[in-house]
């Protein structure tokens, strides 16, 4: 009698998970124009800040887990469609703006770059565990503010330590809480995955 338990399918590394479905150009578009699109959804879940011209939202959670499903080259191409739709005047920037002309662009701008980095290190299995999606993550954060916060300065002539007070720090336990959301789910998307091959 044997007790060995079925084979669990192994997903090689290079894979992202959009890549399980069927290939074909026309998944590659749907899943670059789904993508732009739940970042815009995603950017209308706000909540001012106190003195800051940039709400709390939901669209630098999307914009992370869109380059961390589609994979670097589709993340870029789905946050640069954003971008570009915002700046042609589609209002689904944060709180339902568009345009380039405001303090928070930069954070948009952030975001494309975030993608395209997260997405290449899906591509070698950053986002398989625990620990390594929540590095991936904590690194995309970091780059959006990296971009976000000067052009914040820049845009309303604050100083650099008035733009990290107003575009850094009241945001951080709520990158906490997305980087923990993303912890669980794409670990547990490959697991469900791998089981169901």
């Amino acid at each position: 009698m044997s007790t060995a338990a079925a084979p669990v399918r192994t997903l090689r590394t290079g894979t992202v998970l959009a890549d399980l479905l069927p290939a074909s150009r026309v998944r590659d578009v749907a899943l670059v124009v789904g993508g732009a699109a739940l970042t815009g959804l995603a950017a209308q879940l706000t909540v001012p800040v106190p003195g800051s011209p940039v709400p709390v939202s939901g669209q630098t959670f999307a914009a992370l887990l869109v380059g961390t499903a589609l994979g670097a080259r589709r993340g870029f191409l789905s946050l640069a469609l954003y971008a570009v739709v915002g700046m042609a005047g589609v209002p689904w920037f944060a709180e339902a703006s568009s345009g380039y002309a405001m303090p928070s662009f930069g954070y948009i701008l952030g975001m494309l770059l975030a993608a395209t980095v997260v997405g290449a290190l899906a591509r070698r299995g950053a986002d398989r565990s625990v620990l390594r999606t929540a590095g991936t993550m904590v690194l995309g954060s970091a780059i959006i503010y990296a971009v976000g916060v000067p052009y914040l300065a820049v845009a309303t002539g604050m100083s650099l330590g008035q733009a990290v007070a107003a575009g850094l720090t009241p945001f951080l336990i709520g990158d906490a809480l997305k980087a923990a959301l993303a912890m669980g789910a794409l670990p547990a998307a490959w697991k469900l995955v791998g089981r169901k091959g």
